[in-house]
């Protein structure tokens, strides 16, 4: 099969059209007509090999949305003309310890998306059938595909350190993740406070979720929000004085990062021994924490928000997002 696709052919490179072609489909494997992708930051850091890990030509696109063209002989929770999504895995081992008890984001071999690999940017994208996830009718297939990346790097944390309606739970950066775990924290029922480092953001964050408003910038409100919050959830890739934040935790508090801030964490021990507190991080979820995800989704009528942009336009898209200037996720749409 021919695929037709947008691909980077060297480092530094715009995307330009590329066809490359795909061997048969395995038993386990399915293709997918790309109906929309959404641009995720890991994206640029992948174009840009920012982690050293990428081959050109390089197809970028994680956040896929389209109907299942084609299943292989083995396929048994899949059918040609369902509407699904894609993300940032595309396959993982089945037999590890981490697969095996329901962690298969965590399977040390599995494949992503787009790394040895072509992505979503492309009329066909192929996965194994493990990670592809049906899609909730009520959600909007146009702007459901960060939901499959961003919404559950957000929405993962809440499952795995079992966030109760009545915690106090604080996100710094309201972007492209932050903006959805707004959205979320509010719907499940915490007390949410938003940190951000421009206060015109303030009505935004209310309106997106937030009780709560913390100029970032400002060190006695800073200091005001000290031993107040459960869990905080940092969505930034940005340095911060961590022990100010470390310190607006209560006693047993998380301060958990799902964004790549670009130095190394530098705190003191103390404050976290004297109150149990903790450091953590996460990647992503399981496909069936992504399933609890969509459908509480679904439920609570949550949904990105998205701007958009064709396929034929994908290097002003990277740019508008390059630029920092999305509000707040990216989706290319054919």
């Amino acid at each position: 099969m021919n695929v037709q696709a947008f691909a980077a052919t060297a480092l530094g490179e715009p995307l330009t059209p590329f066809t490359y072609e795909l061997p048969p489909l395995g038993d386990r494997q399915v293709d997918i007509t790309v109906e929309s992708c959404g641009i995720c930051h890991s994206d640029l850091s992948m174009l840009h090999n920012h982690w050293g890990i990428t081959q050109y030509p390089f197809v970028p696109g994680h956040e896929v949305v389209g109907i299942i063209a084609s299943t292989g002989d083995r396929v048994t929770q899949l059918q040609v003309g369902q509407r699904v999504g894609l993300g940032w895995f595309s396959h993982s081992c089945g037999h590890c310890h981490w697969c095996m008890t329901g962690d298969h984001n965590l399977c040390q071999t599995a494949e992503q998306t787009i790394v040895g690999r072509h992505g979503g940017f492309a009329d066909v994208v192929r996965a194994y059938e493990e990670w592809v996830i049906p899609l909730p009718e009520s959600l909007d297939p146009l702007t459901a595909g960060p939901m499959f990346c961003g919404g559950i790097t957000v929405f993962n944390p809440i499952i795995q350190h079992d966030i109760k309606p009545t915690d106090h739970v604080g996100v710094i950066g309201i972007g492209g993740l932050g903006h959805l775990a707004l959205k979320f924290l509010r719907a499940w029922g915490c007390a949410v406070t938003a940190f951000t480092s421009t206060p015109a953001k303030a009505d935004e964050a209310r309106r997106l979720g937030a009780d709560r408003v913390i100029d970032s910038r400002d060190p006695q409100a800073l200091a005001n929000a000290t031993n107040s919050l459960d869990l905080i959830l940092c969505t930034a890739n940005a340095n911060l004085d961590w022990g100010k934040y470390i310190a607006a935790l209560r006693p047993k508090g998380r301060l958990h990062f799902v964004g790549v801030v670009p130095s190394a964490i530098e705190t003191h021990v103390f404050p976290l021994i004297a109150a149990q507190k903790s450091l953590s991080g996460s990647p992503l979820g399981s496909p069936e924490i992504t399933k609890q995800m969509l459908d509480f989704a679904a439920r609570h009528r949550i949904a990105p928000e998205v701007e958009t942009f064709s396929f034929s336009a994908v290097n002003e898209a990277l740019a508008h997002l390059e630029s920092g200037k999305a509000r707040y996720r990216i989706v290319l749409k054919h």
